[in-house]
């Protein structure tokens, strides 16, 4: 799927471009952008997937990123975008769409996604100095100008934060809705004090598993990316690799990247080893946007079992646009029912809330 790419709309204010490669950004311009801080969107870790052929050819994430500049050249809005011919790493999942357009003889792909690869983390999509609106909306429709030229099916921003989702759905873009299940601080001064706030028996049962453990003899400790031997990475990788092999899936993010991000960005990863007669056992990855007093806690996608551990079932959402008239009308209904069906699916949820009050 790869191609020469030449794209440019300019004015006497500012010049957009696509550009397919982050190393054609300076990482600081870039970062600048990134207001919320949020790990994924770091020039380092978008130069980690690149480096280490997370995407690229041979996962079919072709990078196209979208670039704003004023008179001066300054960096002054940015898209993370990525040319597809598969669906896979998305998580939001629309085979179903790929696969009633191949049976009307319609190629869905290659498309158009506005995405932190392999990352179902919510943040922004359109970076845009001081937040600006008007770059954004220039942003957006630059992409569909591009999904456009360049023969795209469609164009999908996933996982974006309400702000940019707000802009997207006022630009015409269809809105589709999931479930995740995040941890909120509730301004808690302790771990005793979170287990206040739950109902007696989700507090019991926590108790006793932390119990059971402890007498297990399971130590943990908690290290910084740059703590992290490259062997102590090499553990790491092998915890995250197994996990995907139980599920019968693929681990795209391999040594070299996990050493890297390590390397460049340890202050934004945690890594909590478990270890039983000093052997490791078990880890946890985890991604920081600010070092204390944690705001959210977003694990990932599925899993109802978080509920009990405190977790809240939270909307999360995705933007839409198809180009092909009918099955944008099409996609458009079906979207209809099922946001319908996922409103019902979390105030189900909500009723097995852990919580004495609902947070």
């Amino acid at each position: 799927m790869s191609k020469n790419i030449s794209f440019i709309m300019s004015s006497s204010q500012y010049k957009a471009e696509i550009v397919t490669s982050i190393k054609m950004i300076q990482a600081v311009e870039w970062n600048n952008l990134n207001q919320e801080s949020s790990p994924f969107l770091r020039h380092e870790f978008l130069l980690a997937l690149e480096n280490n052929n997370a995407v690229g050819d041979r996962y079919g994430w072709l990078p196209r990123f979208i670039t704003v500049r004023d008179a001066s050249s300054k960096l002054i809005g940015a898209m993370p975008l990525y040319e597809k011919d598969n669906s896979y790493g998305e998580l939001v999942f629309d085979w179903s769409w790929a696969d009633a357009f191949h049976r009307h003889g319609i190629p869905y792909y290659p498309k158009l996604v506005s995405a932190i690869p392999y990352t179902p983390a919510t943040g922004l999509r359109l970076l845009a100095a001081e937040d600006n609106a008007d770059i954004k909306q220039q942003l957006l429709q630059y992409a569909l100008g591009f999904c456009d030229q360049n023969g795209d099916s469609s164009l999908h921003c996933l996982f974006p934060c309400e702000k940019d989702l707000n802009i997207l759905s006022d630009m015409g873009l269809m809105t589709r809705t999931d479930v995740q299940y995040h941890w909120h601080n509730a301004g808690y001064e302790s771990f005793n004090g979170f287990l206040q706030t739950m109902r007696n028996s989700k507090r019991k049962k926590i108790r006793q598993e932390r119990k059971k453990v402890a007498l297990a003899g399971v130590t943990f400790e908690t290290l910084s990316g740059h703590e992290l031997s490259d062997d102590e990475w090499a553990v790491v990788h092998r915890f995250y690799a197994s996990t995907f092999e139980q599920k019968s899936g693929y681990a795209t993010l391999n040594l070299g990247f996990w050493q890297e991000v390590g390397s460049s960005m340890g202050e934004s990863i945690i890594i909590v080893m478990a270890y039983l007669d000093q052997k490791a056992i078990a880890c946890a990855i985890n991604f920081r946007s600010i070092h204390n007093n944690l705001q959210r806690y977003e694990p990932g996608a599925q899993g109802e079992y978080k509920i009990s551990r405190g977790f809240v079932p939270c909307y999360t959402h995705s933007a839409h646009w198809i180009s092909h008239a009918d099955f944008r009308q099409a996609i458009g209904q079906y979207l209809d029912q099922e946001t319908r069906a996922v409103t019902g699916y979390k105030s189900m949820l909500d009723e097995s809330s852990p919580y004495k009050q609902l947070l």
